[in-house]
């Protein structure tokens, strides 16, 4: 890792179709020598040694989620960002704090600043290239000490004046330092020192953790029925043990309320397997080369084409009105219009710090917690399943054309390949892929949407996104280690 930025311009491509478009890019210049950077390796890393890298870039990661911000006075106060955690990655009142956060805001920012063609990028030209990475990661830097300081100024830690404005320092460096750790641990996997990107990795390894912690956790709580286990497999064998009726046991075991139960553990592997069941599927358009005779291949449509996407997106939304709601119904509960946006209450057996909508439009976006509550409330169900299809349906389709996956883009990238599809002139390619492309980002945004209805109706640990999240990302690390595992010969992947 190094501040001495390695990154080279060329005048020719500097001159080349820059002009005017490129002076938003060139304002990051200046910047760009100051910038933290992970050098790119000079020959290509081997496998072993990216899969070290990896389980080293994650030891970090999983190291400062535990370690707690030196100076915070408490940190048991109601966490409005509860909801965000399950995409962000992060851990409250550790340098984890953040997680994720200003990697993907700075990331999404970037890509519809991009999508939108506010900033005119041209990724043929390197240097083009290189502004933009470069701009992307000023602008998480710049977000990290944006929230690092909000943090700390919305008293989440604990009062500022009691704190000292020393501490407060200290606090908001450890915080940045925390969030540049973070970018470079992201930086250092996708520039091949790894495996796929820190942002996926990270992702899936909360929400894995935390499902294991809901099956595992030896916490003990006191329900009102007797002290019982927090983890679902463990309260099994614990009321099996020290109850003397059986069956009565099992019962509890399986459908006990508020806490993880064997029920939400046999629904969230169904809910694996599902999903993982749906990533066949996809339509694969026959291509032909224009310049070497015989040279055939298949260009894969999935049905998951934009992958996990719409449910961040859509969890992003949500997770954002309901942040805004919970400030706003603590500060001003009596207000007409802030009780229309969502009224919170603190359920009396649930995670610390976690507030629950009962009222308003944070009430109804959110998934009822059981097949009980939606047969109790049908009109808070309909809303909410035809929101979930709707927005990510929607968050699909317009991803396409953000991502550069549109059939215009593709239509592209197969003619810069020398490639069209089979039997269709590059003319008529546009209209081909039209045909595909916009269909499977929509029926793909709403099957994710629904199995995200179906993981939250069945009460899946992790909520349904969190699922959803986690299956996508570690079978794109299976699709990657199988690949990497059958060009090496590896009797493992066999």
């Amino acid at each position: 890792v190094s501040t001495q930025s390695t990154w080279g311009f060329s005048d020719t491509e500097s001159s080349r179709d820059s002009g005017t478009k490129m002076r938003f890019l060139h304002l990051v210049k200046p910047f760009v020598p100051f910038l933290p950077e992970v050098r790119t390796p000079e020959k290509k890393i081997n496998f072993q040694d990216r899969l070290m890298w990896t389980v080293l870039a994650l030891f970090i990661f999983l190291v400062c989620s535990q370690i707690p911000v030196f100076g915070i006075l408490s940190s048991k106060s109601s966490d409005p960002f509860y909801w965000m955690r399950v995409i962000l990655a992060s851990n409250k009142g550790t340098l984890m704090e953040l997680g994720i956060s200003p990697i993907i805001t700075a990331g999404l920012v970037m890509q519809l600043l991009s999508g939108a063609k506010i900033i005119q990028v041209d990724e043929s030209i390197k240097e083009d290239r290189i502004l933009f990475a470069a701009a992307q990661k000023l602008l998480g830097l710049i977000i990290t000490i944006v929230e690092a300081v909000a943090y700390v100024m919305s008293g989440m830690y604990g009062n500022v004046q009691e704190i000292g404005p020393i501490i407060c320092s200290i606090i908001v460096l450890q915080m940045f330092v925390a969030g540049i750790i973070c970018i470079l641990l992201d930086e250092l996997l996708q520039k091949g020192y790894g495996l796929g990107s820190g942002i996926s990795l990270f992702i899936a390894t909360n929400i894995c953790e935390t499902i294991i912690w809901k099956c595992f956790s030896p916490t003990t709580i006191n329900t009102g029925r007797g002290t019982e286990f927090e983890g679902a497999v463990i309260a099994l064998f614990h009321l099996l043990i020290t109850r003397t009726d059986k069956v009565r046991a099992l019962k509890e075991a399986f459908y006990r309320p508020q806490l993880p139960n064997i029920t939400n553990l046999m629904a969230t592997i169904l809910v694996f397997i599902i999903v993982i069941f749906f990533q066949g599927f996809r339509v694969d358009l026959p291509v032909t080369s224009t310049k070497q005779r015989g040279a055939n291949g298949s260009y894969p449509i999935k049905l998951f084409y934009t992958s996990n996407m719409p449910i961040i997106l859509q969890t992003a939304l949500v997770s954002n009105l309901y942040f805004f709601s919970q400030l706003l119904y603590k500060r001003f509960s009596n207000n007409f219009l802030v009780c229309l946006l969502g009224v919170w209450a603190d359920p009396e057996y649930n995670t610390p710090g976690m507030s629950r909508p009962v009222g308003g439009l944070a009430y109804y976006v959110s998934p009822p917690q059981s097949f009980s509550e939606m047969l109790s409330d049908p009109f808070h169900a309909i809303i909410y399943v035809t929101f979930v299809l709707t927005t990510c349906a929607l968050f699909s389709k317009a991803w396409i054309d953000v991502s550069g996956s549109s059939a215009k883009d593709v239509a592209k990238q197969l003619k810069e390949q020398q490639m069209v599809l089979r039997g269709h002139r590059e003319s008529s390619m546009i209209k081909e892929l039209n045909r595909y492309i916009p269909t499977a980002a929509a029926f793909g945004g709403m099957c994710i949407g629904a199995l995200t209805v179906i993981a939250d109706f069945l009460g899946a640990i992790g909520s349904g996104t969190g699922i959803l999240l986690a299956v996508t990302i570690i079978y794109q690390y299976f699709e990657m280690f199988a690949k990497e595992g059958s060009s090496l010969n590896l009797p493992f992947m066999h």
